[in-house]
């Protein structure tokens, strides 16, 4: 429902994320089944949209909660093994990923440069490599001196970011143990002088299981539930599903199973640690509710990673938001349709400087014409 006047309005932040731009359709003439991202068009479009018009002389914030480089995605460099992981890999990976959609980093730096606006990017778990400061001068590099001000990349997702008061924005792999790592050390220096990115179990899980499974079934990672694919799977795709089950089973019994053994021989301890690393999907509503009773003060939480475009507003007034994803993705629920490139307003009018208005929402982008999204509920 909109209830702010427009020229009430005294700043809109705008947060997508998982964009997961990845190294392009085609690699070396090749076919690249791991890109995901298919709407620079659409992304541009956007881009100009909350730039321009009613939004020129208004002050506006955009957020990148994470996702934005797909870095496990990349197929064809030239590194292999645990040189995937290393700085010259990860220059590398960002480089074709920056090549391969030039129209939208175009886009961000336009943007960047326009009076009143600004470019938060909050790294995720699939451009965790980002920790390098050599692949964010990469990215940087692209952009124009004024696109660069205004341009920041925010590394520690233990801080929360606040664009303003009362909201608060993180990516959400920090809830999930496969996919947590610490920027601040996450970095090995060989005895070479190389510098290696060191990945959390779940960058690896993709990178060895999802990508090798991808090449033949490249709707493998955008099926939700999870569950429901797997039961149509057998019946639908019996072989393939079952060689993928193999091997999801093989790659955590066989090595995970041997880091959980080594972090304790305590039984009741390395049950906790085999009841954390299978909670892969948590109920990240039920996760935000209890952040939000502790934490009166924050009236909207926004985060993205699970792919899944969710507002609730509970009874205290507080407001949770999933942003969802960028990215195709099927459903298999019942009344579940296929939503597309959706992503969180909020406008904030301050004629309660106490509590200033805030005009929450999940929109679904649908292009520039008279009514350019549709607001989801």
């Amino acid at each position: 429902m909109r209830f702010l006047q427009k020229d009430k309005i005294i700043k809109s932040v705008i947060v997508i994320s998982d964009i997961h731009l990845g190294a392009g359709q085609y690699v070396n003439g090749d076919r690249n089944y791991l890109e995901d991202f298919h709407f620079d068009e659409e992304l541009v479009d956007f881009l100009d949209f909350y730039s321009s018009g009613d939004y020129l002389h208004r002050e506006v914030e955009l957020v990148i909660n994470g996702d934005l480089l797909d870095h496990l995605a990349v197929p064809y460099v030239e590194y292999y093994d645990d040189e995937y992981w290393s700085e010259k890999a990860a220059i590398k990976k960002t480089e074709m990923i920056l090549d391969a959609h030039k129209e939208v980093i175009n886009a961000f730096d336009e943007f960047a440069s326009k009076k009143k606006k600004k470019i938060t990017y909050i790294i995720g778990n699939h451009d965790a490599e980002m920790v390098f400061e050599s692949c964010q001068k990469v990215l940087k590099d692209r952009l124009s001196e004024k696109g660069r001000e205004n341009f920041q990349i925010l590394l520690n997702p233990d801080a929360d970011y606040s664009p303003y008061k009362g909201i608060v924005i993180r990516h959400g792999h920090e809830y999930e143990l496969a996919h947590q790592f610490d920027p601040n050390d996450s970095i090995i220096e060989a005895k070479s002088g190389d510098r290696y990115f060191n990945p959390p179990w779940g960058s690896y899980y993709v990178t060895r299981i999802i990508n090798k499974f991808k090449e033949e079934r490249d709707h493998i990672n955008a099926v939700r539930p999870i569950k429901k694919f797997l039961i149509n799977g057998l019946i639908y795709d019996p072989l393939f599903t079952i060689r993928f089950m193999l091997a999801n089973a093989f790659y955590f019994f066989m090595v995970r199973s041997i880091f959980i053994i080594k972090q304790s021989k305590n039984l009741s301890k390395i049950f906790d640690l085999v009841k954390k690393e299978l909670e892969l999907f948590q109920d990240y509503e039920l996760l935000t509710e209890k952040y939000l009773q502790e934490n009166e003060e924050v009236r909207v939480l926004l985060v993205g990673h699970t792919h899944e475009p969710v507002i609730r507003t509970f009874s205290t007034g507080q407001t949770f938001i999933n942003t969802g994803t960028w990215t195709r993705m099927y459903h298999l629920d019942f009344g579940k349709g296929q939503d597309l490139l959706t992503y969180a307003s909020v406008d904030i009018s301050e004629e309660n400087e106490e509590r200033p208005q805030l005009e929450v929402a999940l929109n679904n982008w649908k292009g520039t014409n008279k009514l350019p999204y549709t607001e989801l509920s």
